[in-house]
């Protein structure tokens, strides 16, 4: 495992939309495990490929102590509404106001390649909207009511 390079606001990467994953083997492997190591070390909730250099619809949430690889996410639900802070490993220093939905269903796959759905609501519900945007070239700040520097 490897600690990778967190990409930064500004980086053409994070604003491209990411490719369907087609490949669960070590390749794909290798990449979850360093981003799950990426993510321990800069003590953030969640991480998205595109975040660490690569285009691919993966992102993985650490939540209560456990980890979860969603590979080629998608949305079925989304229902209530939230408002709340975000911040970014991708935009240091900052934080906004953004308004998420409350509950979420999502289906995606593990990194065997085995679909799954998973439903969350708040905070985790946040979460899930938050990396899933950045497959898509998406950051909080562009959500965000207003952004304000830490």
């Amino acid at each position: 495992m490897a600690i990778r390079n967190i990409v930064q606001i500004g980086d053409d990467t994070l604003r491209k939309k990411s490719f369907e994953v087609t490949d669960f083997g070590e390749k794909t492997h290798q990449l979850l495990d360093d981003m799950k190591e990426t993510l321990l070390k800069a003590d953030g909730v969640g991480l998205a490929a595109p975040q660490v250099g690569v285009l691919r619809r993966i992102f993985i949430i650490s939540y209560q102590g456990q980890y979860l690889e969603c590979l080629n996410p998608e949305f079925i639900k989304k229902s209530g509404e939230q408002n709340g802070e975000e911040a970014c490993l991708s935009v240091k220093g900052k934080y906004g106001g953004v308004k998420r939905p409350y509950k979420v269903k999502l289906k995606a796959q593990d990194r065997y390649g085995n679909e799954f759905v998973v439903s969350a609501t708040g905070f985790l519900a946040r979460a899930f909207c938050h990396e899933y945007d950045h497959l898509d070239g998406i950051l909080y700040v562009d959500r965000a009511e207003y952004v304000k520097e830490n």
